[in-house]
């Protein structure tokens, strides 16, 4: 039987309640756009960039984001649109990076595309700006070691899961998952938290990426 290294210090497992508000905020245009993408809080960046996979755990998180669907659909923008669904979230850090690199596309669209500039949104068609809000709350769940840590991925609900693989990445601004900032700080063993930080989960649905680090963890813990 493999020996099972013990942490320096404990996973602590969290969940999170998830809010969609609306901040009377909308657009008809590509430049009313543009300015309030630059001025909304970053939890609507957040929620127009990931809202499918949030509402959507058990489907493939591939559709476009809002952002995307609306240029395309109500302007008829479809090469702004491409440009906008073909943003690889998972290569940002933050939401400030993420909303700069959003905002660069349509801007630089807007200055080699004058007519764009004349598009309206038909009454009803307009974008309202929604915000993510999220409470985390702890659960009672604590991992010494990968042994205990894989049987409570097991068990703990798909907003926990979301919330340590993507939320605490993006929204806290960490350099990765906590699953991989545990795994790699507190058990030091890098190789195993970069083989579970270096596939891209946006590719899969949440109980995809459930298996999938369960899977990788278990094949480390037979080592």
């Amino acid at each position: 039987m493999p020996t099972i290294k013990r942490a320096s210090e404990p996973f602590r497992f969290c969940t999170r309640l998830h809010l969609s508000e609306l901040t009377g905020l909308r657009a008809s245009t590509l430049g009313q756009f543009l300015a309030l993408i630059k001025e909304v809080p970053g939890s609507c960046i957040y929620h127009h960039t990931h809202r499918f996979l949030q509402q959507h755990q058990f489907l493939s998180p591939e559709p476009p984001n809002d952002f995307a669907y609306w240029v395309t659909d109500v302007l008829g923008e479809d090469e702004l649109g491409e440009k906008l669904a073909s943003i690889d979230t998972m290569q940002f850090s933050t939401i400030r990076s993420l909303r700069e690199k959003i905002a660069q596309t349509i801007e630089k669209y807007l200055d080699e595309s004058a007519f764009a500039k004349l598009k309206f949104a038909r009454l009803g068609e307009e974008f309202y700006f929604i915000k993510s809000v999220s409470f985390v709350l702890p659960t009672s769940y604590v991992a010494y070691d990968l042994s205990e840590f894989v049987n409570v991925l097991k068990k703990i609900t798909m907003d926990s899961i979301y919330f340590h693989f993507f939320e605490a990445r993006l929204r806290l601004e960490k350099p990765t998952n906590d699953f991989s900032l545990w795994i790699g700080s507190s058990l030091h063993d890098k190789e195993l938290a970069d083989n579970i930080s270096n596939f891209d989960p946006y590719t899969r649905t949440l109980e995809d990426l459930r298996e999938t680090i369960i899977e990788i963890i278990e094949e480390r813990i037979s080592e």
